[in-house]
C-alpha cells in the first residue's frame, strides 16, 4: 500500500493525521481518492443525505480600510472619494429585505475604518436588535482588532463581550487567509499575525460565541503553510473542547481560492482540482469541526455541486448581496431556486438552516412540499 493510501486508510479508521501526513496529501495528485475518504468522514457527522444552506445577506457597511491588503479589490483608503459608510436606515432596509425572503442571518463586514468609534458598532447592533429578530454573524477578526484599537483601552475580551451583549451573535472566519506569518507579511502586512486572528476567535469561544474558520489558497504559499493552517485551527478547536468553553467553537470550515482579478497580486488562479483537493484534505484533517461549506461564489455552481461529494454537507449562504469577492472578479450568484436545484442535482435533499446549523425547513422534492420542523438546540 502506498504512503497516500496508508494516510487515507488511517483517516478512514478514525485516526488523526499529523503535519507530515497532511503535507504529503497536499503534495499528492490523487484527488479523487481523497474526495472519497473526505465524503466518508463527512457521513460520520451527517449520515442523512441532506445538504443545508442558510438564507443570508452580506452587508458591507463600509469600504474604508487602513490595512491595504494586496489581494483586496474592495477597499478604499481613508479620505478616498469613493469611500463610504452606509447610513443606519440603509442597513435596516437591507435587513428588512432579508427577513422578507425568510432570511435568518446577516453577515455584516467592512473595512477596518479608523474613523468609526467603538460606540458606532455597539449602538448599531442594539438598534438592529430592537427592530429585528435576526442573527448577526458579523465582523471579522481584523475588524474586531480595529474596534479594540479605537475603544479607549478596552481589552480584547471586553470588546468582544460588549459586542456580544449589544447583539453580536457569532463571528465569521474572514481574514484568516493563510494562518502563517511568512505569507501574511507578503499579502497583508498590516493585518496582524496569524496568532492575532486566532486570539480573537479563541476569546470569542471563551465567552460563549460560536465562530467559523476559513482558508484561502493560491497566494504562492507552501504546502507546509497550508497544512500548518489546518493544524492550527484543529488545535484551537481542541482547546475549546478541552476547556469546556460555553461555545461549540468553530461550527464550520470554509476553504476557497484567491481571486486575483483587479488586485495587486499577480499569480496564476488556483484550479478547481486544487480547490477540491484542499476541501477534501481539510475535511480529513479537521476531525473536530462538524460542518464544511461549499465555496460556490468563487468556484461556480458546477464545482459547487462536486463539493457535495468531497466532504461538504453545507452549501453556505444564498448571499442576497456580496461585494467583496465579486470586486475581485468572482461573479457567480446563486439564488434560492438554483440553490435547491444544484443540491438536488447532486443527489441530496436541500434544507434551510440557521447560523447554528439547526434545520429549519426541509425541501422535500418527492412530496413537493416544504416540511417545517424545529430541532432542539
Amino acid at each position: 500500500m502506498g504512503s497516500i493510501d496508508r494516510i487515507l486508510d488511517k483517516a478512514l479508521q478514525g485516526e488523526r493525521i499529523g503535519l507530515e501526513e497532511c503535507i504529503a496529501l497536499f503534495e499528492s495528485d490523487q484527488v479523487e481518492k481523497m474526495g472519497h475518504v473526505a465524503n466518508e468522514v463527512m457521513k460520520r457527522w451527517h449520515p442523512e443525505p441532506i445538504t443545508t444552506f442558510v438564507i443570508g445577506r452580506n452587508i458591507n457597511y463600509t469600504n474604508i480600510c487602513d490595512v491595504y491588503c494586496r489581494f483586496c479589490a474592495f477597499y478604499r483608503r481613508p479620505g478616498h472619494e469613493e469611500g463610504y459608510v452606509l447610513p443606519d436606515e440603509t442597513i435596516f432596509q437591507k435587513i428588512q429585505e432579508t427577513i422578507d425572503v425568510n432570511g435568518t442571518e446577516i453577515l455584516m463586514q467592512g473595512g477596518t475604518n479608523p474613523n468609526l468609534p467603538f460606540s458606532y458598532y455597539t449602538n448599531l447592533l442594539r438598534e438592529i436588535k430592537k427592530r429585528f429578530d435576526i442573527t448577526m454573524h458579523s465582523f471579522s477578526p481584523a475588524e474586531i482588532l480595529k474596534m479594540k484599537e479605537v475603544s479607549d483601552g478596552l481589552s480584547l475580551e471586553e470588546v468582544i463581550r460588549e459586542l456580544h451583549e449589544a447583539g453580536l451573535d457569532s463571528l465569521p472566519g474572514g481574514g484568516a487567509e493563510i494562518l502563517d506569518d511568512r505569507t501574511r507579511s507578503k499579502i497583508s502586512k498590516l493585518k496582524g499575525s496569524w496568532r492575532d486572528w486566532m486570539d480573537v476567535m479563541q476569546t470569542a469561544h471563551k465567552i460563549g460565541m460560536n465562530t467559523t474558520a476559513t482558508m484561502v489558497i493560491g497566494f504562492g504559499e507552501s504546502m507546509e503553510e497550508r497544512a500548518l493552517h489546518l493544524l492550527r485551527v484543529r488545535e484551537a478547536q481542541d482547546e475549546c473542547i478541552a476547556n469546556k468553553y460555553p461555545s461549540a467553537g468553530f461550527l464550520a470550515f470554509i476553504p476557497w481560492t484567491f481571486q486575483p482579478d483587479n488586485t495587486n497580486i499577480r499569480v496564476e488562479r488556483a484550479t478547481p482540482e486544487e480547490y477540491l483537493k484542499t476541501l477534501a484534505i481539510s475535511r480529513i484533517t479537521l476531525d473536530n469541526i462538524p460542518n464544511f461549506q461549499s465555496s460556490w461564489v468563487t468556484m461556480g455552481p458546477e464545482i459547487g455541486k462536486l463539493t457535495l461529494s468531497y466532504g461538504c454537507n453545507d452549501f453556505g449562504s444564498t448571499m442576497i448581496e456580496e461585494n467583496v469577492v465579486s470586486a475581485a472578479g468572482a461573479t457567480h450568484k446563486v439564488n434560492i431556486g438554483s440553490t435547491l436545484q444544484i443540491i438536488r442535482e447532486a443527489g441530496k435533499t436541500p434544507a434551510q438552516r440557521d447560523t447554528k446549523y439547526n434545520i429549519l425547513r426541509i425541501f422535500d422534492e418527492n412530496a413537493r412540499v416544504e416540511r417545517d420542523f424545529v430541532m432542539q438546540n
